[in-house]
Formats: C-alpha cells, structure tokens, sequence
C-alpha cells in the first residue's frame, strides 16, 4: 500500500505542511482541502492518484501540521492562500498542475485559475462542491455559509477520542464516510490536545477572521476568466453549492457538473464511483 510522505518548507515566512505522493517524475495533482480540514482528508484519492500523478495534499497555514499566523486578520484569506499555494509551486519547482479542491481549496483553485499571471499553472480544476458566489451575490445568505460561520470560531473541546469522532460523525455526515475505520483516521488526522488535556479540531479558531474578508466569498469575476477545464462536483442535499449557482455555472463552455447523490457538503471524494470520476477528468 502507498503510504506518503510528510514534509514540510518555508513559504513566505511561514511554515508548510503538505503530504507528498508518488513519483515526482510524474505529472502533479494538488489537493486542497476545506476551510477547518486539512490534506490528509485526502488520503483515499490521493492513494489511488498516486499510481499516475505525483500528488501534493498541503495544509493551509493554520490547519493540520502548518504554521499558525501570528497575523490571523490579515494572513487568513484566499489572497494570501493562493500566494502560498503558488509559491508553494514554484520552490518545488512545478509549472503546471492539476488541482482538486473541496470547499475552500476548490476556492483557492478559481483564485489562481482566473488570475491572468496564473492562469498557465492549472490545467484541469475540480472544484468539490464550491461556487462562484450566489447567483445574486448576496453571499451571506447562502444557508451552508451561515451555518460554517456559526461554529467555525469557537471549536469544541472533549474528554475523549471517541466524544471527537461522534462530533464529527454529527457535523460531517454529509461527507459521506463509508465505515467506522474512516471515521477513525478522519479524527486522527484532525485532533490535538490542549493544555488542559481535552482533544479538540486541529485549527486555529481565528481562521473564521477570514470570513472578514467579503470579497472572498464573491468569485464570479475570477470564475468567468478560467481556462482551465474544469469538473464541478455538487452534493445533491449540498447547502454550501446551491442548484440555481452550480447551474449558472455549468452554463461555462469548459465546465461539466456531476451531482453525487445523497450527499451534501462535501463529498469525500473516497468512493470507487466519486474516484473514477475524478480519474476520468484528468485524463
């Protein structure tokens, strides 16, 4: 079995985290992963990937293994994100990727891909039920936005492992997670200990300061100037991606929709089905 490998690099003055997958030699796929996660949600595509691509699953800065910022308002943005991302690149000395992003990595992606000094370094973009923006640019009151912005900044703390791991089986559901074992490495990969010695999400609760920055949530601009091709997977029960936006957007000539039945925000990418899709576009 595949196992990846951990590293870690400077960018920007900031400490990185990404987990690294196959052979370099090979062309690269990037994973980026939501707005409270971190790469190693990853694991499961990211396994299969591997056979064909090297692949790079990173930790944003205040996520997971990466460096906290000691300048949370003005670090913890999609500007700043898709800085590190690009510098990220090119100390590893990569041109061109595939990127697949959930949620906020899928953000990251249409930042850099409608971006016209970048718009070279993404050759096909899977966006994992994420949006431009609402169809009327009232992004505030898109429900699944609402309900992230409620409880992103005060994460909870718990006694036990397994007090973590039934909270997140409650938040997630709509991931998909497909047995107890996935639920298990989903909370090891995303838990740490505090200093009282209750276990808790492994995220600095000051990320929800990004959601400050308005313009971030508003992408329509960046969304009609991608080249890429582009895959935009959609729950079917998603809150985050509504129909009518996922709709307006497929309306894009070099945009095809799948819709995952069932599931809401944001599938999990860790099915035979879900993979061979994703296998499928980036060939």
């Amino acid at each position: 079995m595949l196992s990846p490998k951990s590293r870690f690099e400077r960018i920007n003055g900031m400490e990185v985290h990404f987990t690294e997958w196959g052979n370099p030699q090979k062309p690269t796929v990037v994973c980026w992963h939501g707005l409270t996660r971190n790469g190693r949600d990853f694991d499961i595509l990211a396994r299969h990937l591997a056979r064909d691509y090297h692949v790079l699953c990173p930790d944003t800065i205040g996520r997971g293994w990466s460096q906290w910022s000691s300048s949370p308002e003005k670090d913890y943005c999609f500007e700043n994100y898709s800085k590190l991302a690009i510098e990220l690149l090119d100390c590893l000395g990569i041109e061109q990727v595939r990127w697949i992003g959930t949620s906020m990595g899928g953000a990251i992606g249409m930042r850099i891909a409608g971006t016209p000094l970048h718009q070279h370094r993404i050759t096909h973009l899977v966006l994992n039920d994420i949006g431009a923006g609402a169809s009327d640019n009232t992004v505030l009151d898109i429900e699944g936005i609402k309900r992230i912005i409620s409880y992103v900044g005060t994460p909870p703390q718990f006694n036990t492992f397994t007090e973590l791991k039934n909270y997140y089986k409650t938040i997630y559901a709509a991931f998909g997670l497909s047995n107890e074992q996935e639920w298990i490495d989903f909370t090891q990969y995303s838990c740490r200990r505090r200093d009282g010695g209750g276990i808790s999400p492994d995220y600095d609760p000051n990320i929800a300061l990004q959601f400050q920055h308005t313009e971030d949530l508003n992408l329509w601009n960046h969304w009609e100037a991608i080249q890429s091709k582009v895959l935009l997977i959609r729950g079917e029960i998603s809150d985050v991606l509504p129909l009518d936006v996922a709709v307006k957007m497929e309306k894009k000539q070099n945009c095809q929709m799948v819709t995952i039945p069932k599931l809401g925000h944001a599938p999990a990418l860790n099915t035979e089905e879900q993979i061979s899709i994703i296998e499928n576009f980036l060939r």
